[in-house]
């Protein structure tokens, strides 16, 4: 096993690939420097532009990608892009594909990536989950692009910042239960008067609410993993790791 990613347990249609990649090790293949060490795959963040080039260089030859990955410009939104009409240029949340060799890219430092695959593999998708794309409908909206019935597909939570961690005002809380009176199980009041929140299990709700009950993803904490992962609320300046899906032979 590669110590720059891992491949997730899930039953996987066949001929549909998954990646989560990690944030390594000193010495273990990454070209970023501190605080962004060792392989951040995000450009955005202050990197080294050159640093960040070689990662994603690394990641292609050594994974064995079919293609670049279709990298997004997230903002915390509900729009998808779909790779078979162009590569994204404008901002989008979450990304699909039916086509083979289109990788569906995912960049995250606590938020929570989900992939999404038919029963039959003929399209996937990911998505990029934090609190606010969540609760503006991103999930909704990713099922909707891959224009089949949910019951038909099957989705993979990757590493996000577990409930152990992740506090939140009212406000958050608020904004789930507007829309979701159960939602409130994922909320914990905390000594602080404010709540810690379990996007995973949002993740689940609004999944299954969907028609979409076939999911998978042991729920890793980013922020509790400092060894394996980025985590924007653990460290503030900090590099991204990816989640990528894509369709092969």
């Amino acid at each position: 096993m590669s110590s720059l990613w891992f491949e997730p347990k899930w039953p996987a249609p066949s001929g549909v690939r998954v990646l989560s990649t990690l944030r390594g090790e000193a010495g273990g293949g990454g070209a970023s420097k501190a605080p962004y060490a060792c392989f951040n795959l995000g450009r955005h963040v202050g990197d080294d532009p050159l640093a960040v080039s070689e990662n994603r260089r690394i990641l292609r030859c050594e994974a064995g990608l079919p293609a670049e990955p279709s990298w997004l410009a997230q903002v915390h939104g509900v729009a998808v892009a779909d790779l078979d009409e162009a590569d994204p240029h404008a901002a989008t949340d979450a990304a699909m594909t039916r086509r083979l060799g289109k990788v569906c890219a995912i960049l995250t430092a606590d938020c929570l990536p989900i992939v999404f695959a038919t029963d039959t593999g003929d399209r996937v998708a990911a998505a990029h989950a934090g609190w606010r794309g969540m609760a503006a409908g991103v999930i909704g909206a990713t099922v909707r692009a891959m224009t089949v019935q949910p019951e038909r597909l099957i989705a993979w939570l990757g590493p996000a910042i577990g409930p152990s961690h992740f506090e939140v005002g009212a406000e958050v809380r608020e904004a789930f239960l507007s829309a979701d009176p159960g939602a409130g199980d994922a909320f914990k009041p905390n000594a602080g008067g404010k709540f810690m929140a379990d996007l995973a299990m949002l993740a689940r709700r609004q999944l299954q609410d969907l028609g979409v009950n076939r999911i998978y993803g042991d729920g890793e904490c980013t922020y509790a993993r400092a060894d394996r992962y980025f985590s924007h609320r653990r460290d503030g300046v900090t590099g991204r790791q990816a989640t990528l899906v894509w369709r092969e032979e």
